[in-house]
């Protein structure tokens, strides 16, 4: 999820938190809610690495901090530090609600589509189920208004133990209307072996790529409609010394770890080689904007590359560092 529902959703514990008999004295009251909102937003430290290149930022985000260990040690190492400042809350309890919120961090990214390596070290695969989009309206929504309430003077634990409620329907309605859109996509292209969906933030809107044995699909569902935009043929990586010496390059590489379903293309421009590597999950306008491309001299010597949004040929080209054809 993004920053601003984390924030809201720590928030939303240290208010659930109330209905713990623990926080009858101030402090600990004061130490858990601290504790629930730097719980909700540690294991996002990785975006940092932003500050750095995409390609680390790809590599890495939602990696190790997402991780089994992880969770395991943010809750301790926030639990002293704040029990440090405040000696007299209760230690167990402030432990307990700080871990209830990183992992519940941890939790809701695997429902995106972005999704998360929170299996690590056991595995490295990327969990990511795609039924809630990044910033999902409805869930900031019902946060926003149950902080309202709470601040009108209503009961901040029965509010929050309602709140989420609501949202555990809500998030069996998705995942509901994510089997009914695949269902819909199969009967389309009876041939799919692979669909992938990503929702947007308009609850009945859905981005969608399609493998099958020889092509892939790019498509929109809305209202449970499926509407085929491109389609595009599936071809192999050819044996190229041009591909191969691009693969050293480093978003290349991160954007091979990250991306499920993506399309190539190698071309030849003037006194350098261009391989770009095109993300097909995420079409916006007739745009792709999630990409790689690595441009090589003649000698097959790196150049530059890039890996990243971008959302105009104009933009990547000076990111690259190139004029226009």
């Amino acid at each position: 999820m993004d920053t601003g529902t984390h924030l809201v959703m720590g928030i939303a514990l240290g208010g659930l938190a109330t209905l713990d008999p623990a926080l009858g004295d101030t402090s600990t009251a004061h130490a858990i809610m601290a504790g629930t909102i730097i719980g909700s937003q540690a294991p996002d430290i990785d975006t940092v690495l932003k500050l750095r290149n995409n390609a680390v930022y790809i590599r890495n985000h939602r990696g190790i901090t997402h991780s089994i260990p992880a969770v395991l040690l943010w809750p301790i190492l926030i639990t002293f530090t704040i029990f440090a400042a405040v000696p007299s809350a209760n230690l167990l309890h402030l432990w307990l609600w700080t871990f209830l919120a990183v992992f519940l961090h941890v939790f809701v990214d695997i429902f995106n589509s972005y999704g998360t390596q929170a299996l690590r070290p056991i595995s490295s695969r990327w969990l990511a189920l795609g039924v809630i989009n990044t910033f999902d309206p409805f869930i900031f929504g019902i946060h926003a208004a149950a902080l309202v309430l709470w601040g009108l003077g209503f009961p901040p634990g029965y509010t929050f133990l309602a709140m989420y409620g609501i949202i555990v329907i809500y998030y069996f309605a998705r995942f509901k209307e994510q089997r009914y859109i695949k269902r819909a996509v199969k009967q389309q292209i009876p041939d799919a072996k692979k669909v992938i969906l990503s929702p947007t933030m308009k609850y009945h809107r859905w981005k969608i790529a399609v493998i099958t044995g020889n092509k892939f699909y790019v498509a929109r569902a809305e209202n449970g409609y499926v509407t085929v935009l491109d389609k595009f043929d599936r071809l192999p990586l050819p044996e190229s010394d041009v591909l191969d010496a691009a693969k050293h390059d480093k978003n290349l590489a991160a954007f091979l770890s990250f991306s499920p379903v993506y399309r190539w293309e190698i071309t030849a421009v003037k006194d350098y080689y261009e391989v770009r590597f095109i993300d097909l999950r995420y079409r916006s306008n007739g745009f792709y904007p999630f990409v790689a491309v690595v441009h090589l001299d003649r000698d097959l010597n790196i150049l530059n590359s890039y890996t990243g949004w971008i959302f105009s040929e104009a933009k990547l080209r000076k990111k690259l560092n190139l004029i226009p054809f």
